[in-house]
């Protein structure tokens, strides 16, 4: 308020922009504000000390703001997104505008990808909607949009994915949070361009589908991820060819709801909708990659890796959870008490186990019954081991091979309650 205040004290146009204009209007608690401005970069910078010049060439500028933790009363250095009113020319890299021309509201509205989010609200003015504070002002028809619940592209649905094809995901996104349709036309052209999804930079398409699969709507954003023919781009498989140009006689394809979502990703929709405490895309995503396939291939998670850009840690615990729940389809009734104890306490576990949950409901309850039991009876799943390197070493013995095997037995001997007598001799040093 106090920057579209200041601005308009120095006789420019400003208005909060996009997103948090849309959160208002559906009752949600916006967590970031942009602002959108007559005033060129330099005129918001003579405005407001301290700014920051992120995207100054675009007409992008930080302006810091003081804000108080309303739970500690301490001071939060923030910042907040001062754009201007601007038209754009052609995307060449998919990605960003190679020009842009500094403009008026309405064309600033027109250049956005979806109507939902190009609207503006003027603070200072009272409006009659008792969501908002201010003054809803639309060029493009969003606000009808977002009360008849519909996600449509602004002007011509190919052009605004020819500028970006990431914005196919977006609509996704979008859609399956807020509870969307998605507009016919946006849908085809969408499903008409999906194979150009793949030139979309991986670490971008990485960035968004951690987005979609974190969010407790990742069922029936998998689902239109499949309905709009963008799954195999998404994931790095097979792209869809390109699709011939769609029949307006032919209806449209049935948007999938909530429970066509389960039957088609039964393991994702079977996670509890908020995850653990520093969940990462692991676990949903290795649930979404099992429900579209029998069987996990072992080869699975490297290519994943690479197509969607995982960190290290994302990569191990993706692979650790697919790993492990081969390892429980394919081997637990064969699994000695020392083999499902060392399971139960493998990377993974947990995950695997939620995939079972849905994927084979009988093996997870007995799988799950099983090791409660074990985890009641001395010594436990995983006690300390009684035999460890050092003392190995201090007997004599070199570390090698045989080294890990007389552990591994010891290990396996203590976790069954039996006594460890490995009979061997010590290597020579």
């Amino acid at each position: 308020m106090r920057i579209v205040a200041a601005l308009r004290k120095q006789g420019f146009e400003a208005y909060f922009a996009g997103g948090c204009v849309r959160d208002e209007l559906l009752g949600l608690h916006p967590t970031d504000f942009d602002i959108a401005t007559s005033a060129t970069p330099n005129q918001v910078r003579n405005t407001f000390p301290g700014t920051h010049h992120v995207g100054a060439s675009f007409g992008v500028v930080l302006v810091p703001i003081n804000a108080v933790n309303t739970l500690t009363k301490e001071p939060i250095k923030s910042h907040v997104e001062v754009a201007t009113f601007r038209t754009e020319g052609p995307y060449s890299d998919k990605r960003r505008p190679d020009s842009v021309h500094f403009a008026d509201a309405k064309a600033d509205a027109q250049r956005r990808d979806f109507t939902i989010n190009a609207l503006f609200l003027d603070p200072l003015k009272p409006g009659p909607n008792p969501l908002v504070d201010g003054s809803i002002i639309d060029y493009v028809n969003g606000q009808a949009d977002l009360e008849n619940r519909l996600l449509r592209a602004v002007g011509n649905p190919d052009d605004r994915l020819a500028e970006d094809h990431l914005r196919a995901l977006r609509a996704v996104r979008f859609a399956a949070r807020m509870a969307l349709a998605i507009d016919p036309a946006t849908a085809r052209a969408i499903r008409t361009h999906a194979s150009e999804l793949a030139g979309v930079s991986r670490e971008r398409i990485g960035d968004e589908l951690r987005r979609v699969l974190l969010h407790p709507t990742r069922a029936i954003a998998a689902a239109l991820l499949t309905w709009l023919h963008l799954d195999k781009p998404t994931l790095g498989t097979d792209a869809q060819p390109p699709s011939t140009t769609p029949d307006p006689d032919q209806p449209d394809p049935d948007q999938p709801d909530p429970g066509r979502a389960r039957q088609l990703s039964p393991a994702l929709a079977g996670l509890p909708p908020m995850l653990w405490p520093g969940a990462t895309i692991a676990a949903p995503l290795a649930a979404w990659l099992l429900d579209r396939q029998a069987q996990p291939d072992p080869r699975l998670a490297a290519r994943t890796r690479a197509s969607l850009c995982l960190t290290n840690d994302e990569a191990e615990m993706l692979d650790a959870v697919l790993t492990c729940t081969a390892l429980l389809q394919q081997q637990w009734e064969k699994l000695g008490l020392a083999g499902r104890k060392r399971a139960a306490v493998r990377p993974g576990f947990v995950g695997a186990i939620l995939a079972l949950r849905t994927l084979n409901p009988p093996l997870a309850a007995r799988i799950e019954g099983q090791i409660q039991h074990l985890a009641h009876q001395p010594p436990g799943l995983a006690p300390p081991p009684l035999l460890t390197g050092d003392q190995l070493i201090a007997q004599g013995h070199k570390p090698g091979p045989q080294f890990k095997q007389i552990l591994d037995a010891a290990y396996d001997a203590q976790l069954e309650g039996r006594p460890a007598t490995p009979q061997t001799k010590p290597n020579k040093i």
